[in-house]
Parts: structure tokens; C-alpha cells; sequence
């Protein structure tokens, strides 16, 4: 996947906009016309507290920060201790985090991620809902056991993601209905992240219930060793390598 040219990149100029005082929201556009502010480009700075500061705490090792957005999670990652490697998409994104002192931030799609370029992890962080970047069942399946390949024994995920069915938004339970008759899971959308003028292309992000998410894992090499609920619809798993 080619990185965003200057014109797509909207999620990284929010986030430049905001350091730099111009303000800067995450606006979201789903492929039915939905539109919704994601969260103030201020929520990507934030020092992880609570259930992100709680899963966080968990990893182990080497890691791999997967969408690390404006590197809240690395900084706090490597103010502890770790080697960690910062990769998203956005080149924006990864100019910010460098900025804000994450060592090793690179312009990377999750589909890009390569051992012989990347080398091996102890635990790979998919906070923020990231594990949503997996995509597609098939996909995420396939991408799962591309992480196992490339994490050494006694590894972790630390992934945060979103129960779609706890809802009772009308807009969110016909999009579910047009899903399941395209044949994907209720919980995969397809969006687009707008700031002013500027548009990211389409992609594929992926919500799953606690259910789904153990029917993916299955034969990947991963499976669920803890979950830290929210008092909402989030949840974050931890994920420990088996044979």
C-alpha cells in the first residue's frame, strides 16, 4: 500500500494543524454517507491513562506500535524501557511523532509490515481501536499469522477494538443489515478520514465482538489470554502466542 500523498494525508494534517495551533478534528466518512466527528485531534496526544495506560502496561520486550498515530503509546512505551519501532501510514503522522521525540517512526501500512525490514517483536500495540486496521476477517486472519511469524515465543498483542452490535443507533443497525447481505461481517466498514479539503482513499476497518474474535484467531498461532473491559462498547485484548 503506497503512502498518502499531501493531498489524502487529512488525519496527519489534523494532527500537524493541532500542534502547530490551527485546531484539527478526525472527521469520518463510511461508505453509506454516515459522517461523524472521530475524536478530537487533542485525543491523540493524550498520556494513555486508565484501560490504555492498564494495557500498556502488559508489554513485554521489543515492540511494534501498528497505526501510531501521534506516538502516545510509543513515547509512553519508551519512557519505560522498550526498543519500540512507531509505523502508520500518514507521512504527516510519522513527522509529528518524530517531532515529539518517538526515535524510530517509519511510513508503513499495517499490509507492508516485513520481518526482513522490520525484524522480530516481543509484542505488537494496536491501541486506539487499531485493531480495526486489520480490515476483513480473511485478511486479519492472514495478517495474524504474519505477526506470529515475525514475534518471538512468550509474544503479545495489545489490541483494542469495538463491539459493533452494542448499539442501538438505527444508522449503525441498517449499515450492519446492508453488510451481512454483502456477504461481510456486520462490524466491517468501509471509511474514508476527511479534514478540510483533504481525503484519505477508502479503506476497509474492522469491529469485532468477543465471539468474532475468537473464531478469527483460530489457527492463526494467537489466543486470547486477558480483556480489559470499558464501561462502553470498547474492549482491549491481550493476546499470547500458542502452537
Amino acid at each position: 500500500m503506497k503512502p498518502m500523498t499531501e493531498f489524502q494525508d487529512a488525519f496527519g494534517r489534523a494532527l500537524l494543524d493541532h500542534i502547530e495551533g490551527r485546531g484539527g478534528d478526525e472527521i469520518i466518512e463510511r461508505d453509506d454517507g454516515y459522517i461523524a466527528l472521530s475524536a478530537p485531534a487533542a485525543k491523540y496526544f493524550e498520556a494513555p491513562a486508565g484501560t490504555d495506560r492498564d494495557a500498556l502496561d502488559r508489554a513485554v520486550g521489543r515492540v511494534l506500535d501498528i497505526g501510531a498515530g501521534a506516538g502516545r503509546a510509543a513515547l509512553y512505551l519508551a519512557d519505560g524501557g522498550h526498543e519500540v519501532v512507531a509505523i502508520d501510514i500518514s507521512p504527516l503522522a510519522v513527522q509529528v511523532m518524530r517531532s515529539r521525540g518517538v526515535e524510530d517512526a517509519r511510513v508503513l501500512g499495517i499490509r507492508d509490515i516485513d520481518r526482513r525490514e522490520l525484524g522480530r517483536f516481543d509484542t505488537i500495540v494496536m491501541l486506539g481501536n487499531n485493531f480495526g486496521l486489520l480490515g476483513t476477517h480473511g485478511r486479519a486472519r492472514r495478517l495474524l499469522r504474519r505477526f506470529a511469524r515475525m514475534t518471538n515465543d512468550n509474544a503479545v498483542i495489545i489490541a483494542e477494538t469495538r463491539d459493533p452490535y452494542d448499539t442501538i443507533d438505527p444508522f449503525h443497525l441498517a449499515y450492519h443489515e446492508q453488510n451481512r447481505q454483502r456477504g461481510r461481517m456486520a462490524g466491517q466498514l468501509r471509511l474514508r478520514a476527511r479534514h478540510q479539503v483533504l481525503k484519505t482513499p477508502w479503506f476497509d476497518y474492522l469491529f469485532v465482538s468477543r465471539p468474532e474474535l475468537a473464531e478469527i484467531l483460530v489457527g492463526t498461532g494467537w489466543r486470547v489470554a486477558e480483556t480489559i473491559d470499558t464501561d462502553g462498547p470498547q474492549f482491549t485484548v491481550i493476546l499470547e502466542k500458542h502452537r
